[in-house]
């Protein structure tokens, strides 16, 4: 079945109509870029992306260690064979990502990132008929996707831990295709506990599908949800090298779920993987030791931060990833350009939290600069 015709079917079914199907089979089939935002073009919201060169960055959630030793060398290795498509090689991470998960190598999807699967799942799953279910506050670029397509947003407040409110989003609407939680949560660095995930799971509206943006999960203690998409829930994940791996510029990631519900996916766009991200990516997961040492690194950079505002009389959010949440007691933007006086650049403010700043943890010296800077702003 041609592609037009397998989108036709598929979108017709789901409440669009002939004028919007025409509109994004255009944009699909011409492998245009569709206007959602990404995490480039999240990130930039938190102010301008030309910084000075000793500028300390704090802003983006990522990974100031950037590669692994042993993925920066599989990457040099690699340029030689650029001049080859190498059509095998999504081939060889999907298996060996599979296998790191416990699960067939059909269970895999590799992608450039994770904003690509999310944007395609929001494409696969929502629809004018069937409704986007996401935290408020939580990561925007589904729901703007969710939007650009028609679907009805529905966002629920997070509960007074700061984890996804489950029971509310699985009766948000009885008609939902797609409802999306980020775990740990970005912005907040917060946790849903496996519990609530298996209860979403349990209660959702038939027919739907739960999208796990697992982008963090790496820094947590907490196992990932593989096993749920091997016990065949309908259950997306979500995975990224973006983050505990530092390949957030050479853009490697996955999806993680049930043969069928990967096939809906990629119905909707290009997979294509350059071999310089897919060597770093299988050189990472081969390295043993390259998350454990991160999220210990991480964790104590975290915990210090945490001592610090507690010395200093400022409340923050329980955060789990690579970056939490503060209250500076005034509006956070005001703050966050103070602080860039000082060539400190820290994530925007949101609507829920307009007096808190997203900072992300970098490294030691930075985060000492960070300090200072912070005391200086505040004063």
């Amino acid at each position: 079945m041609r592609l037009e015709t397998r989108l036709a079917k598929d979108f017709l079914e789901r409440g669009y109509s002939r004028r919007s199907f025409t509109r994004l089979a255009a944009l699909l089939t011409s492998a245009a870029s569709l206007p959602f935002y990404n995490e480039p073009a999240l990130a930039q919201r938190a102010g301008p992306r030309s910084l000075p060169a000793d500028a300390v960055k704090l802003d983006a959630n990522e990974n100031p260690l950037g590669p692994c030793p042993e993925a920066a060398e599989a990457i040099r290795a690699i340029v030689q064979d650029g001049g080859r498509y190498m059509f095998d090689y999504p081939s060889e991470f999907e298996a060996i990502l599979a296998q790191t998960e416990g699960l067939p190598a059909s269970y895999v999807q590799a992608y450039p990132g994770s904003s690509m699967p999310l944007h395609w799942s929001v494409l696969a799953f929502a629809s004018p008929s069937r409704a986007y279910v996401a935290a408020d506050t939580t990561f925007e670029a589904g729901e703007s996707a969710a939007r650009f397509v028609g679907a009805k947003v529905i966002r629920i407040p997070l509960t007074k831990n700061y984890a996804h409110d489950v029971r509310a989003m699985a009766a948000a609407d009885p008609n939902a295709g797609l409802i999306y939680v980020c775990n740990p949560n970005n912005p907040t660095g917060t946790l849903t506990s496996r519990a609530d995930l298996e209860y979403l799971l349990a209660h959702k509206p038939a027919g739907c599908v739960v999208l796990l943006d697992e982008a963090y999960i790496h820094y947590t203690e907490g196992r990932g949800a593989t096993d749920l998409v091997a016990a065949g829930k309908d259950l997306v994940i979500l995975r990224t090298f973006s983050k505990i791996y530092g390949m957030a510029g050479l853009r490697a990631g996955a999806a993680i779920a049930r043969p069928d519900l990967l096939a809906r996916i990629r119905m909707y766009g290009n997979t294509w993987m350059p071999i310089t991200s897919l060597a770093g990516a299988i050189a990472s997961l081969k390295a043993p030791n390259v998350v454990p040492e991160r999220r210990r690194f991480t964790a104590a950079l975290r915990q210090d931060l945490f001592q610090f505002f507690d010395r200093h009389g400022f409340s923050y959010l329980p955060a789990t990833a690579n970056f939490l949440m503060v209250d500076v007691k005034r509006p956070g933007r005001d703050l966050a350009a103070a602080l860039r006086q000082s060539g400190v650049y820290v994530g925007r403010s949101w609507p829920t939290y307009p007096n808190h700043i997203r900072v992300t943890i970098g490294t030691p010296e930075e985060m000492e600069k960070f300090k200072a800077a912070f005391l200086k702003a505040v004063a």
